[in-house]
C-alpha cells in the first residue's frame, strides 16, 4: 500500500518494510559484537517498541533475556504528562548491562526517565536500541547507541508506532501526508 487512511487522515509510505528489516539486523550485528560477552537484559518500551524488539531479538546471537515494560504517566483518568514509574520489571538490575529498546526517540524524555530509574536499581551500564531517532527533535544527553533509523521530525505510523491507537500492524511505516492535508 502506498497510502493509508487512520482515523480519516492519509498516510504515504515513508519506510518499506524491507528497509526496516535491514536496518534492524545493521543494529543487531553492532550489538552482537559490542555486547556478546555481557548477557544483557533487553526491556522493550511497551506498547510501540513489540515488533521492533522482536525482530530484532530475532537477530541477536548471544545469551541474553528480555522482558517488557510499560511507564505509568496517569494519575486517576488524566495523564500527567510525567512519567512516574516504571511497570513490569521483575528481573534483577543491579550490576547488569541493560539495553532498552524504544520505537522511536524524539526528546529523549522517556530514555531519559527511565535511565535514571534503572542507574537506581544499579545497573551497570545502560544503552539505547531505538528503531528510529529523531535528532532535529532530541533535548537530552542520553547516548543513543544504536539507531536503526534516522528520520526528521515528522509524524509517523506502523511497524509498532500507532496514530490514537491505529496503524501499529502496519508493516512499512507512513508519514503524513502533507498534500491531503492541504
Amino acid at each position: 500500500m502506498s497510502n493509508v487512511v487512520i482515523h480519516g487522515k492519509t498516510f504515504k509510505i515513508k519506510i518499506t518494510a524491507a528497509e526496516i528489516q535491514k536496518a534492524v539486523t545493521v543494529v543487531a550485528k553492532k550489538i552482537n559484537t559490542d555486547l556478546k560477552d555481557k548477557k544483557p537484559l533487553f526491556l522493550a518500551v511497551l506498547n510501540g517498541s513489540f515488533m521492533f524488539a522482536s525482530d530484532l531479538m530475532k537477530e541477536l546471537k548471544m545469551e541474553c533475556e528480555i522482558s517488557f515494560m510499560k511507564l505509568a504517566s496517569y494519575d486517576g483518568t488524566c495523564t500527567t504528562g510525567n512519567i512516574k514509574q516504571l511497570i513490569g520489571i521483575n528481573e534483577e538490575i543491579k550490576g547488569r548491562t541493560i539495553v532498552i529498546i524504544e520505537d522511536i526517540v524524539d526528546t529523549g524524555s522517556t530514555i531519559h526517565n527511565i535511565s535514571e530509574q534503572l542507574k537506581e536499581l544499579g545497573a551497570h551500564e545502560i544503552k539505547i536500541a531505538t528503531l528510529l531517532f529523531k535528532p532535529e527533535a532530541y533535548t537530552k544527553a542520553v547516548p543513543i547507541e544504536y539507531a536503526a533509523i534516522v528520520v526528521p521530525n515528522d509524524f509517523l505510523v506502523g511497524y509498532g508506532l500507532d496514530y490514537n491507537g491505529l496503524g501499529r500492524n502496519l508493516a512499512d511505516i507512513y508519514v503524513l501526508d502533507s498534500i491531503s492535508e492541504s
